[in-house]
């Protein structure tokens, strides 16, 4: 082989190389928040109020706070019995009429979708250490479960970046959904101890976002500089769309301690994010997990 036809092969991989960790960067990047039509229609007119209560006695048992502020899920005792009537739970959502819903109780019930997935998700996998391990995404470099069509609901496969970035965030466009969904991970917003309603969604989305935001996990400033989650730079859109924008949100929801350290700051210095499984057991490092289609997931493929 010629030096040049070597050469010429060296390009050709290099590019093929950069066009694959092009590929990979953009898989790993935020999603944006494009509205599925389908899921924009409601009833503004409609008095139905679906029952949470097998997802609230769930959390009640299993989700606890801990003195660190972080909530964490006790994966590991949660019971077969149990496991089954959180099944049951999704399947029962599944088969309502969600379109024919009030806004409000739309709301609540996509934001409970969301977390008994994730939770459920976890515990067809458990023992893992991070929910980005396990991988059943479609496509080369899927990380997650969050593009896997998990559920069917009125004909249509639903995922859960579906669910957050199609519906939830586009309809409502208010920033505390981030506080309100749940990716499993002590860096995520906590998994609350109850469930939402229409009737308590205010207070559900506001405690959220104090809570999180008053965390050294939602915000902290360190010798003077702001270091955030990096929530706030995946979906810097939707709080604002700039540094300003961002502090802005904070300072709406922050506590005097935190009000009194941004003072004086104009803008964000660096995030970071922690993915270990919000588990209240650490988790012994294990193999990615990949679940056959015999499991509970293979109801929405």
């Amino acid at each position: 082989m010629s030096i040049s036809s070597g050469i010429q092969r060296l390009f050709v991989l290099a590019f093929f190389l950069a066009l694959l960790l092009a590929a990979a960067q953009t898989v790993r990047a935020a999603p944006s928040a494009e509205l599925w039509e389908r899921w924009a229609t409601h009833d503004p007119a409609s008095t139905t109020k679906l029952e949470h209560r097998a997802w609230n006695q769930f959390l009640t048992r299993y989700v606890s706070p801990q003195a660190d502020g972080v909530n964490r899920v006790d994966y590991g005792r949660v019971t077969r019995a149990d496991k089954s009537a959180l099944a049951d739970y999704i399947d029962a959502m599944t088969a309502v009429r969600v379109s024919s819903l009030n806004r409000n109780e739309q709301r609540a019930y996509w934001v409970n979708l969301y977390n008994a997935l994730t939770v459920i998700v976890i515990l067809d996998a458990y023992p893992v250490e991070s929910i980005r391990d396990i991988d059943i995404s479609p496509g080369l470099f899927s990380d997650g479960p969050w593009g896997k069509k998990l559920v069917t609901i009125e004909g249509e496969k639903v995922s859960l970046d579906d669910i957050e970035h199609r519906i939830l965030r586009p309809i409502w466009k208010d920033p505390r959904i981030h506080y309100a969904v749940n990716c499993a991970s002590i860096g995520c917003p906590n998994l609350r101890t109850n469930a939402m309603t229409a009737a308590n969604a205010e207070v559900f989305l506001n405690a959220g976002a104090v809570d999180y935001i008053n965390h050294r996990r939602g915000a902290e400033v360190i010798k003077g500089q702001l270091v955030v989650s990096s929530i706030y730079d995946w979906f810097e859109s939707d709080f604002g769309g700039n540094d300003a924008g961002v502090i802005a949100h904070l300072r709406r929801y922050a506590k005097p301690g935190l009000k009194n350290a941004l003072s004086g700051i104009s803008e964000v210095d660096d995030h970071r994010y922690d993915w270990d499984l919000n588990s209240s057991v650490k988790v012994a490092k294990a193999k990615k997990k990949r679940k056959s289609a015999t499991t509970w997931r293979s109801r929405g493929s």
